[in-house]
């Protein structure tokens, strides 16, 4: 007993349930608590990471890459024009409470994501399906939804129909918000399903045990699971808001690793001869966005000076270090493949030509106007408001006088897309899956001006072209204009795509996490865990 207590107190971060004594356990530092496990309701990254332990999806991401591979789904084809994907599905899986995995059960759940009448749907269990609105533009009914039907053709083959081309079906359902869940949990715990007191269900490479609001999550492996399985007995996912807190209880030894740290906290990892970092690829934007309803930014001269006026390399330089690169894409270097070659590489640094096209556009003595910075730190923005400091001092030089502002964070998303909106604001986005067009349409797409006031029909017809195009070549075309206009545009200003910084204690093996995905975790090893 008392080995056992001293062992649970030694390790702080072992799992409460499902280990014993001297079992070996892998902790990770969550930077937060999921807000839900219960798949197609959640876009956040906190949810993302355990949801992807519990669940398999159809599609997965191979390790440490954007590229996809199979998973649920041994294979998939379309037809010519992409508007009909037939998936076919690994045979002899089962989720984790015995029920069989086949195309009855994916049926099941997409349509509760998608149609709000369906048997576990939004309706039955007073719950939005966010991401599902989200990626597939709306629910069964409504004008947008890219989704015409999904049925089973016989247990191993299910067939979606599209209402137009969508190319980047695979990539969709590669990403943590469409895990397939067992449908008799949901049925047996209805509204409370996804939550602490209705743990998920999955075919996934863990079991969850119980999940300890504002503490931690424990798992065990799944010893069934149709993949690779964990070398280890336990792991714990501990909730720890606070960076330092994280770093700190790393160097401590009672956590194993954790992500999103800041970066001014490389040196101390480096410094650490216990700890070794890990750099996740880029795969995001943060943004300056400028709104074309201000009688100041309405003005393509003014929003152009603004562009030239800031020195994003400098500031990427003091706040980023080597986890940052400055370009003129608002993609990522990983999606670098869908950027016109004539675009230049960055947006040019030139404060004078920046004060004389202010003077041209009718503002010789600059203007008053307001910049928004999000309360909270982010991948791509770590410490908002000095970097919206540094961005306010580039405008003063050319005479446009600043006045920042910041509310609550719930409140920011909110306000930005009611009229007025504001001037301009910071803000960012981290890819959920592999193709240009969650980036540009989330930010230029059709439903995505409010808080910009800018709608181009060329871009909407070019996302429509790049969706439908069944070839990367062809993808690739559309994408380039789209870069092009939004470039001369000067709308939305990429400032960072930022390089998230992790950190693992040096026993810690076999982790790659990719630019769109931490996992695999069950790829770890800890032998050398004392």
């Amino acid at each position: 007993m008392r080995r056992t207590l001293f062992l649970s107190l030694a390790l702080l971060g072992a799992a409460s349930l499902g280990t014993s004594a001297g079992a070996a356990t892998l902790v990770y530092g969550a930077g937060g608590e999921p807000v839900s496990l219960d798949s197609g309701t959640i876009t956040d990254g906190n949810s993302a990471t355990p949801q992807m332990m519990v669940y398999d999806g159809l599609v997965r991401f191979k390790n440490g890459t954007s590229d996809i591979s199979p998973s649920l789904a041994l294979k998939w084809t379309s037809n010519a024009d992409s508007t009909e994907w037939t998936f076919y599905l690994r045979p002899g899986v089962k989720f984790t409470d015995g029920t069989p995995f086949n195309a009855d059960a994916v049926v099941y759940n997409v349509n509760r994501w998608w149609d709000p009448a369906a048997p576990g749907g939004a309706k039955e269990l007073s719950k939005s399906f966010t991401s599902w609105q989200f990626i597939f533009g709306g629910f069964k009914g409504d004008a947008g939804t890219i989704l015409k039907s999904v049925r089973a053709d016989g247990p191993s083959k299910v067939i979606f129909t599209m209402t137009r081309g969508y190319a980047q079906l695979p990539e969709t359902l590669a990403t943590s918000f469409f895990g397939i869940a067992s449908p008799a949990a949901i049925k047996k715990a209805g509204a409370k399903y996804g939550t602490p007191a209705g743990l998920p269900v999955g075919t996934g490479p863990f079991i969850m045990q119980d999940w300890k609001t504002g503490d931690r999550i424990n798992l065990i492996p799944n010893k069934a699971y149709w993949g690779t399985k964990a070398k280890y007995d336990a792991l714990v996912l501990r909730f720890l808001k606070d960076t330092s807190a994280r770093l700190n209880e790393l160097k401590a030894g009672t956590i194993d690793f954790t992500t999103d740290l800041n970066p001014e906290q490389l040196g101390a990892v480096k410094a650490d001869k216990n700890l070794t970092a890990v750099l996740v690829p880029s795969f995001n934007v943060g943004m300056l966005s400028l709104n074309m309803g201000n009688k100041y930014l309405k003005n393509d001269k003014v929003r152009q000076a603004i562009s030239m006026a800031i020195n994003k390399k400098a500031i990427v330089d003091a706040f980023w270090g080597d986890l940052g690169v400055s370009d003129a894409s608002f993609l990522p270097p990983a999606l670098k493949w869908a950027n016109s070659p004539t675009v230049p590489a960055d947006y040019k640094f030139d404060p004078a030509a920046a004060k004389k096209m202010l003077a041209d556009a009718g503002y010789p003595n600059g203007f008053a106007i307001d910049l928004w910075y999000m309360p909270v730190s982010r991948p791509y923005f770590p410490t908002p408001k000095p970097i919206a400091e540094a961005m306010a001092a580039d405008l003063g030089a050319i005479g446009i006088k600043v006045t920042l502002k910041t509310e609550d964070w719930a409140k920011y998303l909110d306000d930005r897309n009611k009229a007025p909106g504001f001037d301009m604001y910071m803000i960012g986005w981290t890819g959920p899956y592999a193709s240009p067009y969650n980036f540009y349409n989330t930010y230029y797409g059709e439903e995505a001006g409010a808080d910009s006031n800018f709608n181009n029909q060329k871009i909407f017809d070019q996302m429509r072209i790049a969706a439908a195009s069944s070839t990367r070549a062809a993808q690739a075309k559309a994408y380039a204009q789209i870069h092009q206009i939004t470039y001369d545009a000067n709308v939305r200003l990429p400032i960072v795509h930022s390089r998230p910084l992790a950190a693992i204690r040096t026993y810690v093996k076999g982790w790659q996490p990719g630019p769109s995905s931490l996992l695999p975790f069950e790829d770890i090893t800890i032998d050398g865990k004392k």
